[in-house]
């Protein structure tokens, strides 16, 4: 006598999809925070055109509350993957609420910013590979971090 297998291949493939077609009915919350520009990093740093330009690029999207959403941030599971960054990302940088930091914490901010460029940790490989316009050149890198310093207190 056989044994009756219990899942066959045909019948995992059709619980893989039904299972990713569910998927798609838990939904991302693509709501950005309000900036107020009284607040905003840029706006109270005044960087140069090219440096903000670089920081829009390759920072804003996870570090701001002015997130431009790819296509994929409507596909579960990436959506949940990228929701994840963001928030993470807000919540250890937000540019948008810069105007609320202390000194003390600006410059904090601006240190860890200019470690995590310089060890290459920022942007993130994830974020560059499907965004390859936030991948950042070694001139770039470098302008950058000679702004970052050079606003840096103390």
């Amino acid at each position: 006598m056989a044994k009756k297998k219990l899942f066959t291949a045909t019948g995992l493939m059709v619980g893989v999809v039904v299972l990713l077609v569910l998927m798609q009915f838990i939904r991302i919350d693509k709501t950005n925070p309000p900036v107020n520009p009284s607040e905003e990093f840029a706006a109270l740093a005044n960087p140069p055109q090219d440096v903000a330009l670089i920081l829009q690029e390759s920072c804003y999207d996870c570090h701001s509350n002015t997130t431009t959403y790819p296509w994929y941030a409507d596909v579960a599971p990436a959506s949940w993957f990228l929701k994840s960054h963001i928030d993470e990302g807000r919540s250890h940088l937000n540019f948008s609420v810069w105007g609320t930091y202390t000194e003390k914490k600006a410059n904090h901010k601006l240190e860890e910013s200019i470690e995590m460029v310089e060890e290459g940790e920022m942007p993130m490989t994830s974020y560059t590979l499907l965004r390859p316009e936030g991948k950042l050149t070694k001139e770039e890198k470098e302008k950058l971090l000679n702004w970052f310093r050079s606003i840096k207190k103390g």
